[in-house]
């Protein structure tokens, strides 16, 4: 069987970290010669180190300072032997002991993603309509449906995921950029329901992140799929320019220079998003 490198990113996780790692510890007490547990104490001010200092049989990196949740994945990851990555928070709030039953999966999908779905979801209410808003876009982006974007609890290879290096961002959200990076790269990904438990802790989340998360996606999107991110802008520009020059028409006899300017835009955004796609293929060949 692959071997697993678990990476847990931890700041300020004084409450949960103790709990998560237990369960760590037992699965790879069942599974010796598979699972290595990697933590990543990301600047953390609170007992967290301290409780980290303790624990035996794990791969402790340290942060001399708060480097973000994607720099501190990403620095586990690099450091990872293992040919396959597993993450989850510290917080308590994913059922780490689930991992066992992604196993029965990694010979037929490349990435097997824990979708909060199950009756146990503590997702904080008010965020629940941006993420059905950014689940719905992006999966409208790479024309595949994505039950839960930035789920993070996965297992997926560690070679496929260091072809995108340069994309994931250094705070939020790696796991929205890689699951679109997979997804749109034709690697094969598995979604599982999992329960999704009330944190431990408080969340360094704020509604402001919804913003972060948009913009990311945009910007993936326009890497991945830039013809059919762009094409409702050249459609709207074309149209409302071709509207405009009938009315133009109709009541002065003159195509006005609006018209013209608009039609003109939408085809250099048109062309820009051709050369796009053209780029993009080349690049998966």
């Amino acid at each position: 069987m692959n071997t697993i490198s678990v990476v847990i990113p931890v700041y300020n996780e004084e409450k949960g970290i103790k709990g998560t790692l237990e369960i760590l510890q037992n699965l790879r007490r069942q599974y010796p010669d598979i699972i290595e547990i990697i933590v990543v104490n990301d600047g953390s001010v609170d007992r967290s180190g301290e409780i980290l200092s303790t624990e035996t049989g794990i791969k402790l990196l340290t942060n001399g300072y708060n480097i973000g949740y994607g720099s501190s994945l990403k620095r586990g990851i690099k450091a990872a032997s293992g040919d396959w990555i597993f993450i989850a928070d510290a917080d308590g709030t994913y059922p780490v002991e689930r991992l066992p039953d992604f196993f029965s999966f990694m010979a037929d999908y490349d990435m097997i993603v824990g979708v909060r779905t199950t009756a146990v979801n503590h997702i904080p209410v008010l965020r629940r309509p941006a993420k059905k808003f950014l689940n719905w876009f992006a999966g409208w982006i790479v024309n595949f449906p994505i039950p839960d974007l930035n789920s993070g609890m996965r297992l997926f290879r560690r070679r496929e995921c260091l072809e995108f290096w340069g994309l994931y961002p250094e705070r939020f959200s790696f796991t929205s950029t890689i699951t679109l990076a997979f997804i749109r790269s034709h690697y094969l990904v598995k979604y599982v329901p999992i329960d999704y438990h009330k944190r431990l802790g408080s969340s360094s989340l704020s509604p402001w992140n919804f913003f972060t998360f948009l913009g990311l996606v945009f910007r993936i999107a326009f890497y991945f799929n830039p013809l059919r991110f762009l094409l409702p802008f050249v459609l709207l520009l074309i149209s409302t320019g071709v509207i405009k020059g009938v009315y133009d028409l109709a009541y002065s006899n003159a195509i006005g220079n609006f018209s013209i300017l608009l039609v003109t835009i939408g085809c250099f955004v048109l062309l820009l998003a051709l050369l796009s796609d053209l780029l993009f293929r080349q690049r998966s060949k």
